[in-house]
């Protein structure tokens, strides 16, 4: 990763050294409620944020919300809930204590998460903790708008985008998804860099005469970020590549929002140890393993990234890569958490997102996943709600067994059946036969063996060719 020093500014070094702190960081959360987001979806939007931050490590002791017209003004908060947040973060920034006293309580509410009162009625001596040292926005704030908050406040201030992108950095695995998340990042970065404080800001650099630090800082940015768009291109190719030696194989993808279960249903068809956890973006890199129990021919099952509610546009261009195996698709498993009171919203998201990359055409199925944890009159309106549906839970092989045999007869509709006559001097020629296609019937004559096979086109184009050369 390119190294900036203290150039980066407050929010980025502290993204950098997140892993060492997370778990001293107390974070109150901020929501904006503008004309255009507000009510239910502001406060779910809210609580998401909170498995968010919680999923960093940090600890969330409570939220405040402001309603505002727009959060494009300089200053995103007004002074009285500036205040008013100032005094649950310890008093440590440029806001003077007395400013406390003029908060309007017409434009503000107050909530909590953690406490049954909101936090500013707990006199801070009360306070469950000694003060929040990390604030969070739920939305994305400007260069601008950050410094003057963290200025204000005297503790380090995250946006929606940055905390995303930190836990996208920390879960990709494979060199692909560093790439893309490293891209991500970097444009993140490189409007929040910073002038040096230290010596003279106007000084001019050696080979770079003119230049201030902060623009060689954003020079390096740049080539950085040059250097991986080519590494990304290079390692995209590799991939397109092995795409392209699948494509004649019947392949599922699963997609849907983050937490929803992909990965557990992943082992639960594929018998694979595919990592899944109950934190937001377990899973960040695509995986592809066979259904299991095998099939010939063998179909293949790809676990992708998950999505969620306001991805930032860097992180969705970048990883129009990985979301190539859901394009490639012949078969798009829409999983989604049946639990969850707004897996709807969270599905329109799926669809925005799978829209955005060109995923429009391909057959779909949506999972109701995790239906062990709803009563069986939710299941039944489920079922009148979405009549083609498929209520699963991982925790039933039923459920699964019933999933298998889905995903294995949209494939065999897909599989066109021929007979095949193998002369019986042509040795090994069944044995392959048999690995890669589905023999139905095999009838043993006086000079050869007549096999009626089931198999994608390609494959037994391919296989007749061979056998007039026999």
């Amino acid at each position: 990763m390119l190294k900036l020093g203290m150039h980066l500014g407050a929010q980025y070094q502290t993204i950098m050294q997140l892993t060492a702190k997370a778990a001293l960081n107390h974070a109150l959360l901020i929501s904006i409620a503008t004309p255009e987001f507000k009510g239910d979806e502001a406060t779910e939007s809210l609580a998401e944020l909170a498995r968010l931050v919680t999923t960093l490590g940090f600890k969330v002791v409570g939220s405040q919300s402001q309603k505002l017209s727009s959060t494009k003004k300089l200053n995103v908060l007004g002074l009285g809930k500036l205040a008013e947040i100032a005094h649950l973060t310890g008093n440590k920034g440029s806001v003077e204590e007395d400013d406390f006293e003029e908060i309007n309580e017409a434009h503000a509410t107050d909530k909590t998460l953690t406490n049954e009162k909101p936090l500013a009625d707990i006199p801070s001596e009360n306070l469950p903790f000694a003060c929040a040292d990390v604030v969070v926005f739920d939305c994305d704030l400007s260069p601008s708008q950050l410094r003057n908050v963290e200025n204000q406040l005297g503790v380090e201030v995250f946006d929606r985008t940055g905390i995303i992108i930190e836990i996208f950095s920390r879960h990709a695995r494979t060199r692909t998804a560093r790439l893309q998340v490293e891209i991500a990042r970097l444009n993140y970065v490189a409007p929040r860099l910073r002038e040096s404080t230290s010596g003279n800001k106007e000084r001019q650099m050696g080979k770079g005469a003119g230049e201030t630090t902060l623009e060689l800082d954003r020079r390096k940015v740049r080539d950085q970020l040059a250097e991986l768009k080519r590494e990304l291109v290079s390692v995209q190719n590799e991939m397109k590549g092995r795409r392209t030696q699948r494509a004649e194989l019947f392949c599922v993808a699963l997609v849907g929002y983050t937490n929803a279960g992909k990965s557990s249903m992943m082992r639960a068809i594929t018998g694979s140890d595919v990592e899944g956890e109950n934190k937001l973006f377990a899973t960040l890199d695509t995986t592809v393993r066979a259904l299991y129990p095998a099939t010939q021919p063998r179909i293949l099952v790809s676990d992708t990234v998950g999505f969620i509610k306001k991805l930032p546009h860097d992180l969705v261009a970048s990883f129009h890569s990985t979301l190539a195996e859901a394009h490639d698709a012949s078969l798009l498993l829409y999983v989604v958490d049946a639990a969850d009171p707004s897996f709807r919203t969270q599905l329109d998201v799926v669809h925005e997102v799978l829209a955005e990359v060109g995923v429009e055409d391909s057959k779909k199925l949506l999972v109701l996943n995790k239906s062990d944890q709803l009563t069986p009159e939710q299941q039944q309106a489920l079922m009148v709600e979405f009549p083609d549906a498929m209520l699963t839970s991982t925790r039933h092989p039923a459920d699964i067994k019933k999933l298998h045999q889905y995903i294995v007869d949209v494939a065999q509709e897909e599989m066109v059946e021929d007979e095949i006559i193998v002369p019986y001097t042509a040795k090994g020629i069944i044995g392959e036969i048999r690995a890669s296609m589905s023999v139905t019937k095999e009838d043993y004559e006086y000079e050869h063996i007549k096999l009626t096979v089931r198999s994608n086109a390609i494959d037994l184009q391919r296989l007749k060719k061979r056998m007039k050369h026999l």
